[in-house]
């Protein structure tokens, strides 16, 4: 079962876009991934095809499962 905790940003053109963090450690700290994000958006780290991070839009965990089947 793989885990992502996925940020999602408005940016300058009104658009989202997300960035992926792998295997999140859990429980999630919100406040801490406020400050994280708040951070990200003023540092102008990272910028999406549609320009500079502008806001927070929310964030969320997304778990994926898999189930391989041996079919030789």
């Amino acid at each position: 079962m793989a885990k992502v905790l996925e940020l999602e940003f408005k940016t300058e053109a009104g658009k989202s876009a997300k960035l992926s963090i792998n295997d999140p450690i859990e429980p999630i700290d919100t406040v801490a991934v406020k400050a994280a994000m708040d951070n990200l958006i003023t540092t102008n780290v990272f910028a999406s095809a549609t320009g500079a991070f502008v806001s927070v839009e929310g964030a969320r965990v997304v778990e994926r499962n898999v189930t391989d089947y041996d079919v030789m």
